[in-house]
Protein backbone atom coordinates (compact mmCIF):
# COMPACT_ATOMS: atom_id res chain seq x y z
CA UNK A 1 0.00 0.00 0.00
CA UNK A 2 1.22 3.42 -0.99
CA UNK A 3 0.36 6.44 1.63
CA UNK A 4 0.55 9.96 0.70
CA UNK A 5 0.04 12.96 2.95
CA UNK A 6 -1.71 16.50 1.81
CA UNK A 7 -1.02 19.31 3.81
CA UNK A 8 -2.72 23.30 3.16
CA UNK A 9 -0.57 25.98 4.56
CA UNK A 10 -0.98 29.54 4.41
CA UNK A 11 -4.15 31.81 4.20
CA UNK A 12 -7.09 29.92 2.95
CA UNK A 13 -8.21 30.39 -0.62
CA UNK A 14 -11.38 28.91 -2.62
CA UNK A 15 -10.91 25.84 -4.27
CA UNK A 16 -8.43 24.61 -1.97
CA UNK A 17 -11.27 21.29 -1.01
CA UNK A 18 -11.23 21.36 -5.12
CA UNK A 19 -7.88 20.20 -4.82
CA UNK A 20 -8.18 17.81 -1.62
CA UNK A 21 -10.91 15.73 -3.39
CA UNK A 22 -8.98 15.99 -6.68
CA UNK A 23 -6.13 14.32 -5.26
CA UNK A 24 -8.73 11.43 -3.66
CA UNK A 25 -10.35 11.36 -6.67
CA UNK A 26 -7.84 10.44 -8.84
CA UNK A 27 -6.19 8.11 -5.94
CA UNK A 28 -9.32 5.95 -6.07
CA UNK A 29 -8.89 5.34 -9.75
CA UNK A 30 -5.54 2.77 -9.41
CA UNK A 31 -5.76 -0.24 -8.91
CA UNK A 32 -3.43 -0.89 -6.12
CA UNK A 33 -4.31 0.81 -2.76
CA UNK A 34 -3.53 3.91 -1.89
CA UNK A 35 -3.98 6.04 1.33
CA UNK A 36 -4.34 10.23 1.59
CA UNK A 37 -4.28 11.24 4.97
CA UNK A 38 -4.43 15.03 5.49
CA UNK A 39 -2.25 17.00 7.98
CA UNK A 40 -4.23 19.36 10.11
CA UNK A 41 -3.52 22.49 10.25
CA UNK A 42 -0.74 22.33 7.91
CA UNK A 43 2.54 20.80 9.67
CA UNK A 44 1.02 21.44 12.97
CA UNK A 45 -0.70 17.87 12.68
CA UNK A 46 2.65 15.94 12.27
CA UNK A 47 4.73 18.11 14.69
CA UNK A 48 2.08 18.13 17.74
CA UNK A 49 1.68 15.15 20.29
CA UNK A 50 -0.39 13.10 19.82
CA UNK A 51 -0.30 13.26 15.91
CA UNK A 52 -3.08 14.67 14.13
CA UNK A 53 -3.84 13.51 11.11
CA UNK A 54 -7.22 12.76 9.00
CA UNK A 55 -7.77 10.06 6.64
CA UNK A 56 -9.41 11.32 3.22
CA UNK A 57 -11.73 9.04 1.31
CA UNK A 58 -13.98 9.76 -1.26
CA UNK A 59 -16.69 9.86 1.10
CA UNK A 60 -14.53 12.20 3.31
CA UNK A 61 -14.52 14.44 0.06
CA UNK A 62 -18.07 13.90 -1.36
CA UNK A 63 -19.49 17.50 -1.93
CA UNK A 64 -16.24 19.40 -0.84
CA UNK A 65 -15.94 20.97 -3.97
CA UNK A 66 -18.08 24.08 -3.49
CA UNK A 67 -17.09 24.43 -0.22
CA UNK A 68 -15.12 27.40 1.11
CA UNK A 69 -11.40 27.25 3.43
CA UNK A 70 -10.11 23.61 3.82
CA UNK A 71 -11.27 20.53 5.69
CA UNK A 72 -7.90 20.10 6.79
CA UNK A 73 -7.73 23.49 8.71
CA UNK A 74 -4.51 25.79 7.80
CA UNK A 75 -2.15 28.34 9.53
CA UNK A 76 0.60 30.62 8.01
CA UNK A 77 2.19 30.96 11.80
CA UNK A 78 5.62 28.70 12.66
CA UNK A 79 6.40 26.00 10.76
CA UNK A 80 8.62 22.90 10.44
CA UNK A 81 11.73 25.41 10.08
CA UNK A 82 10.53 27.88 12.46
CA UNK A 83 8.39 26.40 15.54
CA UNK A 84 7.47 28.64 18.40
CA UNK A 85 8.34 27.79 21.69
CA UNK A 86 7.99 30.00 25.12
CA UNK A 87 10.75 30.67 27.00
CA UNK A 88 9.59 31.03 30.81
CA UNK A 89 12.82 32.27 32.00
CA UNK A 90 13.11 34.93 29.81
CA UNK A 91 9.62 35.47 29.18
CA UNK A 92 9.43 35.57 25.49
CA UNK A 93 8.88 33.55 22.78
CA UNK A 94 11.64 31.90 20.74
CA UNK A 95 11.96 29.95 17.67
CA UNK A 96 13.48 26.13 17.04
CA UNK A 97 14.05 24.26 13.83
CA UNK A 98 11.62 20.65 13.99
CA UNK A 99 12.34 19.73 10.32
CA UNK A 100 14.45 16.59 10.78
CA UNK A 101 12.04 15.22 13.32
CA UNK A 102 9.21 15.72 11.34
CA UNK A 103 10.89 14.15 8.21
CA UNK A 104 11.48 11.18 10.86
CA UNK A 105 8.26 11.21 11.92
CA UNK A 106 6.85 10.91 8.38
CA UNK A 107 8.97 8.15 7.41
CA UNK A 108 7.83 6.12 10.73
CA UNK A 109 4.40 6.52 10.07
CA UNK A 110 5.63 5.10 6.11
CA UNK A 111 4.17 8.25 4.35
CA UNK A 112 5.91 7.69 0.34
CA UNK A 113 5.46 11.29 -0.28
CA UNK A 114 3.75 14.78 0.70
CA UNK A 115 1.70 17.19 -1.45
CA UNK A 116 2.29 20.68 0.07
CA UNK A 117 -0.37 23.10 -1.52
CA UNK A 118 0.57 26.58 -0.12
CA UNK A 119 1.60 30.03 -1.38
CA UNK A 120 5.52 31.15 -1.92
CA UNK A 121 6.43 30.84 1.71
CA UNK A 122 4.81 27.49 1.70
CA UNK A 123 7.02 26.59 -1.34
CA UNK A 124 10.07 27.81 -0.10
CA UNK A 125 9.25 25.75 3.12
CA UNK A 126 8.48 22.75 0.92
CA UNK A 127 11.91 23.31 -1.19
CA UNK A 128 13.94 23.33 2.59
CA UNK A 129 12.20 19.81 3.31
CA UNK A 130 13.15 18.31 -0.32
CA UNK A 131 16.76 19.21 0.26
CA UNK A 132 16.41 17.49 3.41
CA UNK A 133 15.84 14.38 1.88
CA UNK A 134 11.64 14.71 2.29
CA UNK A 135 9.65 13.48 -1.09
CA UNK A 136 7.60 16.41 -1.46
CA UNK A 137 5.44 17.88 -4.43
CA UNK A 138 3.61 21.36 -4.41
CA UNK A 139 0.14 22.90 -5.48
CA UNK A 140 0.31 26.99 -6.11
CA UNK A 141 -2.40 28.79 -3.96
CA UNK A 142 -2.72 32.21 -3.66
CA UNK A 143 -5.18 34.44 -4.64
CA UNK A 144 -2.83 37.50 -5.33
CA UNK A 145 -1.64 35.13 -8.55
CA UNK A 146 1.73 36.30 -7.81
CA UNK A 147 3.36 33.40 -8.58
CA UNK A 148 5.73 33.65 -11.73
CA UNK A 149 5.92 29.68 -12.73
CA UNK A 150 1.93 29.32 -12.89
CA UNK A 151 -0.06 31.62 -15.72
CA UNK A 152 -3.01 31.54 -13.02
CA UNK A 153 -3.77 30.50 -9.60
CA UNK A 154 -6.73 28.85 -8.25
CA UNK A 155 -8.99 31.15 -5.71
CA UNK A 156 -7.76 34.74 -7.86
CA UNK A 157 -10.93 34.58 -10.08
CA UNK A 158 -12.72 34.09 -7.11
CA UNK A 159 -11.30 36.83 -5.18
CA UNK A 160 -11.24 38.99 -8.98
CA UNK A 161 -15.64 38.41 -8.56
CA UNK A 162 -15.96 39.52 -5.21
CA UNK A 163 -14.21 42.34 -5.91
CA UNK A 164 -15.76 43.28 -8.88
CA UNK A 165 -19.20 42.62 -7.26
CA UNK A 166 -18.20 44.92 -4.12
CA UNK A 167 -17.07 47.82 -7.23
CA UNK A 168 -20.84 47.44 -8.94
CA UNK A 169 -22.77 48.02 -5.66
CA UNK A 170 -20.17 50.53 -4.28
CA UNK A 171 -20.84 52.42 -8.65
CA UNK A 172 -24.75 52.81 -7.13
CA UNK A 173 -24.26 54.42 -4.43
CA UNK A 174 -21.82 56.40 -5.59
CA UNK A 175 -23.47 57.59 -8.51
CA UNK A 176 -26.56 58.66 -5.79
CA UNK A 177 -24.75 60.96 -3.63
CA UNK A 178 -22.35 62.20 -5.28
CA UNK A 179 -19.20 60.53 -4.08
CA UNK A 180 -15.66 59.22 -4.35
CA UNK A 181 -15.22 55.91 -2.90
CA UNK A 182 -11.93 54.05 -2.29
CA UNK A 183 -12.33 49.79 -2.19
CA UNK A 184 -9.04 48.65 -0.88
CA UNK A 185 -8.71 44.95 -2.14
CA UNK A 186 -5.93 41.88 -1.31
CA UNK A 187 -2.32 42.30 -2.73
CA UNK A 188 0.50 42.16 -0.93
CA UNK A 189 3.04 42.80 -3.44
CA UNK A 190 1.15 42.43 -6.66
CA UNK A 191 -1.71 44.28 -8.41
CA UNK A 192 -3.39 41.88 -10.08
CA UNK A 193 -6.88 41.57 -7.90
CA UNK A 194 -7.41 45.09 -8.19
CA UNK A 195 -6.41 45.38 -11.98
CA UNK A 196 -8.53 43.10 -12.93
CA UNK A 197 -11.12 44.07 -10.53
CA UNK A 198 -10.73 47.46 -11.95
CA UNK A 199 -11.48 46.87 -15.91
CA UNK A 200 -14.22 44.40 -14.80
CA UNK A 201 -15.65 46.90 -12.49
CA UNK A 202 -15.22 50.21 -14.73
CA UNK A 203 -13.16 51.73 -12.08
CA UNK A 204 -11.52 55.44 -12.61
CA UNK A 205 -8.16 55.02 -10.88
CA UNK A 206 -6.18 51.79 -9.45
CA UNK A 207 -3.62 51.84 -7.45
CA UNK A 208 -0.88 48.87 -7.40
CA UNK A 209 2.18 48.18 -5.63
CA UNK A 210 4.11 48.03 -8.77
CA UNK A 211 3.45 51.66 -9.67
CA UNK A 212 3.68 53.89 -6.84
CA UNK A 213 1.50 56.62 -7.32
CA UNK A 214 1.32 60.63 -7.48
CA UNK A 215 -1.87 61.72 -5.26
CA UNK A 216 -1.84 65.08 -7.72
CA UNK A 217 -2.45 62.29 -10.67
CA UNK A 218 -4.95 60.75 -8.80
CA UNK A 219 -6.92 64.14 -7.91
CA UNK A 220 -6.54 65.26 -11.61
CA UNK A 221 -8.51 62.04 -12.83
CA UNK A 222 -11.14 62.64 -9.70
CA UNK A 223 -11.72 65.82 -10.64
CA UNK A 224 -12.37 64.79 -14.58
CA UNK A 225 -15.20 62.68 -13.26
CA UNK A 226 -17.33 65.28 -12.07
CA UNK A 227 -19.10 68.29 -13.54
CA UNK A 228 -20.50 71.37 -12.07
CA UNK A 229 -20.74 69.77 -9.08
CA UNK A 230 -22.01 66.55 -9.48
CA UNK A 231 -20.54 63.11 -10.38
CA UNK A 232 -19.08 60.09 -8.37
CA UNK A 233 -15.76 58.48 -8.91
CA UNK A 234 -14.10 55.17 -8.12
CA UNK A 235 -10.67 54.10 -6.97
CA UNK A 236 -9.23 50.46 -6.92
CA UNK A 237 -6.22 50.11 -4.29
CA UNK A 238 -4.47 47.03 -3.38
CA UNK A 239 -3.63 46.49 0.11
CA UNK A 240 0.45 47.21 -0.68
CA UNK A 241 0.02 50.30 -2.93
CA UNK A 242 2.31 53.49 -1.73
CA UNK A 243 3.17 56.68 -2.83
CA UNK A 244 5.84 57.91 -4.69
CA UNK A 245 7.25 59.48 -1.21
CA UNK A 246 5.87 56.53 0.75
CA UNK A 247 6.05 53.15 2.47
CA UNK A 248 3.09 50.93 2.92
CA UNK A 249 0.80 51.16 4.94
CA UNK A 250 1.53 48.07 7.58
CA UNK A 251 2.51 47.50 11.15
CA UNK A 252 4.28 44.76 12.79
CA UNK A 253 2.14 41.68 13.86
CA UNK A 254 2.01 40.74 17.53
CA UNK A 255 1.01 36.99 16.92
CA UNK A 256 3.19 34.74 18.07
CA UNK A 257 4.85 32.52 14.78
CA UNK A 258 3.53 34.94 12.50
CA UNK A 259 6.36 36.79 10.34
CA UNK A 260 5.26 38.97 7.53
CA UNK A 261 4.27 42.63 8.36
CA UNK A 262 0.68 42.87 8.55
CA UNK A 263 -1.04 45.25 5.80
CA UNK A 264 -3.85 47.14 5.84
CA UNK A 265 -5.81 50.70 6.07
CA UNK A 266 -4.32 51.86 2.61
CA UNK A 267 -7.53 52.96 2.13
CA UNK A 268 -7.75 55.81 4.89
CA UNK A 269 -4.27 56.63 3.66
CA UNK A 270 -5.34 57.13 0.47
CA UNK A 271 -8.72 59.23 1.37
CA UNK A 272 -6.31 61.44 3.49
CA UNK A 273 -4.13 62.42 1.30
CA UNK A 274 -6.44 63.11 -1.06
CA UNK A 275 -8.75 65.52 1.32
CA UNK A 276 -5.87 67.28 2.56
CA UNK A 277 -5.40 68.96 -1.54
CA UNK A 278 -8.69 70.55 -1.00
CA UNK A 279 -10.95 68.18 -2.51
CA UNK A 280 -14.26 69.01 -2.39
CA UNK A 281 -16.49 66.12 -2.56
CA UNK A 282 -17.09 63.22 0.10
CA UNK A 283 -15.05 60.22 -0.08
CA UNK A 284 -15.65 57.22 1.40
CA UNK A 285 -13.68 54.01 2.23
CA UNK A 286 -14.55 50.25 2.01
CA UNK A 287 -11.91 47.39 2.92
CA UNK A 288 -13.29 44.24 1.50
CA UNK A 289 -10.24 42.18 3.50
CA UNK A 290 -10.94 38.37 4.22
CA UNK A 291 -14.24 38.23 2.33
CA UNK A 292 -11.68 38.03 -0.52
CA UNK A 293 -10.48 34.96 0.58
CA UNK A 294 -13.99 33.16 1.76
CA UNK A 295 -17.13 31.75 0.12
CA UNK A 296 -17.87 29.51 -2.39
CA UNK A 297 -15.33 29.18 -5.35
CA UNK A 298 -16.28 30.10 -8.72
CA UNK A 299 -16.62 26.93 -11.93
CA UNK A 300 -13.26 28.39 -13.16
CA UNK A 301 -11.38 28.12 -9.79
CA UNK A 302 -13.08 24.47 -8.78
CA UNK A 303 -11.78 23.40 -11.82
CA UNK A 304 -8.15 24.53 -12.24
CA UNK A 305 -8.22 23.61 -8.30
CA UNK A 306 -9.34 20.07 -9.57
CA UNK A 307 -6.31 20.01 -12.27
CA UNK A 308 -3.81 20.83 -9.77
CA UNK A 309 -5.01 18.20 -7.64
CA UNK A 310 -5.27 15.66 -10.12
CA UNK A 311 -1.44 16.86 -11.10
CA UNK A 312 -0.25 16.51 -8.02
CA UNK A 313 -1.19 13.00 -7.13
CA UNK A 314 0.03 11.67 -10.27
CA UNK A 315 3.34 13.45 -9.66
CA UNK A 316 3.69 11.62 -5.76
CA UNK A 317 2.66 8.42 -7.59
CA UNK A 318 5.42 8.27 -10.07
CA UNK A 319 8.13 9.97 -8.07
CA UNK A 320 8.34 13.39 -9.48
CA UNK A 321 8.92 14.64 -6.49
CA UNK A 322 10.90 18.58 -5.83
CA UNK A 323 8.45 19.82 -8.11
CA UNK A 324 5.20 22.32 -7.98
CA UNK A 325 2.30 21.79 -10.24
CA UNK A 326 1.33 25.03 -12.84
CA UNK A 327 -0.63 25.84 -15.22
CA UNK A 328 1.09 27.33 -19.05
CA UNK A 329 -1.97 27.58 -20.76
CA UNK A 330 -3.32 24.96 -21.85
CA UNK A 331 -1.42 22.63 -20.25
CA UNK A 332 -1.24 21.73 -16.52
CA UNK A 333 2.66 20.90 -16.31
CA UNK A 334 4.95 20.59 -13.44
CA UNK A 335 7.80 22.79 -13.08
CA UNK A 336 11.33 22.39 -10.61
CA UNK A 337 10.11 24.13 -7.09
CA UNK A 338 13.51 26.37 -7.49
CA UNK A 339 11.75 27.86 -10.80
CA UNK A 340 8.22 27.59 -8.66
CA UNK A 341 10.09 30.44 -5.91
CA UNK A 342 12.86 32.26 -8.25
CA UNK A 343 10.74 34.99 -9.30
CA UNK A 344 7.20 36.91 -8.68
CA UNK A 345 5.01 37.99 -11.05
CA UNK A 346 4.59 40.82 -10.98
CA UNK A 347 2.24 43.26 -13.70
CA UNK A 348 4.46 44.86 -16.03
CA UNK A 349 3.50 47.98 -17.03
CA UNK A 350 4.01 47.30 -21.09
CA UNK A 351 1.57 44.01 -20.52
CA UNK A 352 -1.59 44.19 -22.67
CA UNK A 353 -3.52 44.18 -19.54
CA UNK A 354 -2.47 47.07 -18.41
CA UNK A 355 -2.29 48.82 -22.33
CA UNK A 356 -6.09 47.63 -22.22
CA UNK A 357 -6.72 49.27 -18.47
CA UNK A 358 -5.23 52.32 -19.69
CA UNK A 359 -6.81 52.16 -23.01
CA UNK A 360 -10.45 52.64 -20.99
CA UNK A 361 -9.05 55.72 -18.96
CA UNK A 362 -7.76 54.01 -16.12
CA UNK A 363 -5.37 55.85 -13.96
CA UNK A 364 -2.49 53.99 -12.18
CA UNK A 365 -1.88 57.75 -10.75
CA UNK A 366 1.30 57.81 -12.70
Amino acid sequence: MKRFLVSTSGGDCPGLNAVIRGIVKRAAQEKEEIEILGSIQAYNGILWEPTEVKLLDEQTVKGIHYQGGTIIETTNKGGPFAWPIFDKKNNEWTYVDRSDEMIRKLQYMNVDGVISIGGDGSQRISQQLYEKGLDIVGVPKTIDNDLSATDFTFGFQTAVQIATEAIDKLMTTAASHNRTFILEVMGRDTGWIALHAAIAGGADVCLIPEIPYDINKVIEKLNSKYKKGRGSAIIVVAEGAHSIDGDQSSELSKEVGYTNARLGGIAYHVGQQIRETGYEYDIRETILGHLQRGGIPIAYDRVLATQFGVKAFELVNTKQFGRMVAYQHPDIISVPLTEAIGRMNFVQEDSDIMKTAKGVGISFGD
